[in-house]
């Protein structure tokens, strides 16, 4: 029986369709799916390092304000202590001046110029009466907001240690010192973008030393923070 040109086409497409399909299963590992690996739920890549800000910033206690009733500063300390004879208020202020410190026979700073970290402003110094009148001692954790959050059910000595711990002073300009208060993260950040990565994380630090805690606010306020520097380091952890 002859076979019309028709159908010798069509058996023709059938068979090369048949030849295909076979091709396909015989490789058909070259089409697996890729597959990525997922990471569990809150364990990513970015999680981070035990001895991070960002680490030690969820170790916090988040709880509302207690009372400010009965804070006064002596309930922390009165003045600043001696140490080896020389006052701390200077020795932070020598600190934060670094090498370009010139100090009187009594250890006073006299003249000097840094880089202030609130405002990221060089100021520069060339006698006591200017450091007495342009720069203060800040508490990186307000001693206001400590109290409301923890110290007041503390000892009167661990205030102390506390009111009077160098990872909690810092030597600011005057203004900014007065704009911050006794603000937490949430109500004020230092001026200066470059700083506020040390600036939360020794905030965390000290909380997390003197057992203290954060506020919803404070804490997320932090977190916005840390995320964009993860690696920063908690202090003295």
């Amino acid at each position: 029986m002859k076979v019309s040109h028709r159908s010798r086409r069509l058996i023709s497409i059938i068979a090369f369709v048949v030849a295909v399909l076979g091709w396909i299963i015989i490789n058909s590992s070259s089409y697996e799916t890729e597959i990525t690996s997922v990471e569990p739920l809150g364990v990513t890549s970015e999680t981070p390092a035990e001895n991070s800000a960002l680490a030690v910033l969820e170790k916090l206690d988040i709880k509302g304000r207690a009372p400010k009733t009965g804070y006064a500063r002596t309930e922390f300390y009165s003045s600043w202590p001696n140490i080896d004879g020389c006052s701390l208020r200077q020795i932070i202020i020598k600190r934060e001046v670094g090498d370009s410190a010139v100090l009187d026979d009594n250890c006073n700073v006299v003249s000097g110029t840094f880089t202030e970290s609130y405002t990221g402003n060089t100021m520069t110094f060339y006698q006591k009466s200017d450091f007495s009148s342009k720069i203060q001692i800040d508490h990186i954790v307000a001693l206001s907001d400590a109290w409301q959050k923890g110290a007041q059910y503390q000892s009167k000595e661990e205030r102390y240690q506390l009111a009077t711990d160098p990872l909690n002073l810092i030597a600011v300009d005057s203004s900014a010192n007065q704009q911050k208060s006794d603000g937490d993260a949430a109500t004020w950040l230092p001026p200066n973008k470059l700083f506020r990565c040390q600036y939360v994380a020794r905030q965390v630090s000290v909380k997390y030393k003197y057992h203290l805690w954060v506020t919803q606010a404070e804490h997320d306020a932090i977190y916005g923070i840390l995320e964009k520097c993860p690696t920063e380091p908690a202090i003295g952890i």
